[in-house]
């Protein structure tokens, strides 16, 4: 978020609205979470890396369908189905977290939000909330390991700052091809770590 404080700052009031949403659905995610056995989610993790990662892949096919739907007659407000878009998404985000930014990236995609500089920002705010609300409430339920947070918050600092280094040299549709590329990636691994696949 730091590193894209510029594209934040041109971002309009909605956002506001945005992070609203979203702290509401993350913590709904994470309360999910607290009832959900760790077998049952540990099965569930690649379909939903899969998941976010074919939304990405077609989110822009999917966005001239669903635009009409999202926003007003003046395509800049945004409509009770983009609000209900972001807590799904955010609900996600609070249960699984991996992946989410794929997933965030492609429904801002689909949202209309096309200039990725500005995608990437939003999806690092917003999924930034999502987590830390999460955090919060998962942290209170007793389900965090401390030790190995401490090394994956470090990584992730890291990763965040010299990420938008590269993401702002890349071109959008490269960009683009080496999240999905990841995800697939992320997507095989977990089959076959979770379904005896030999991975």
């Amino acid at each position: 978020m730091v590193g894209y404080r510029r594209e934040l700052s041109r971002c309009s009031a909605s956002i506001v609205v945005s992070i609203i949403v979203v702290l509401s659905g993350g913590v709904v995610g994470a309360l999910l979470l607290t009832y959900v056995g760790d077998t049952a989610f540990s099965r569930l993790i690649p379909f939903l890396i899969l998941f976010a990662t074919l939304l990405l892949a077609s989110a822009r096919s999917m966005g001239s369908w669903l635009s009409a739907r999202t926003f007003g007659a003046n395509h800049t407000r945004p409509s009770l189905l983009t609000r209900l878009v972001e807590f799904l998404f955010a609900v996600y985000g609070g249960f699984f977290g991996a992946g989410l930014g794929i997933m965030l990236m492609a429904g801002l995609l689909i949202l209309g939000v096309h200039d990725l500089q500005a995608n990437n920002a939003l999806k690092n705010l917003l999924a930034a909330i999502a987590n830390r609300v999460a955090v919060l409430v998962l942290a209170v339920s007793g389900l965090v390991s401390w030790s190995l947070t401490i090394v994956a918050f470090i990584g992730a600092m890291l990763g965040g700052l010299l990420g938008v280094r590269v993401a702002r040299v890349l071109p959008a549709v490269w960009l683009r091809r080496v999240v999905v590329a990841i995800g697939l990636v992320l997507s095989v691994y977990y089959f076959g770590k979770y379904y005896d696949l030999g991975v």
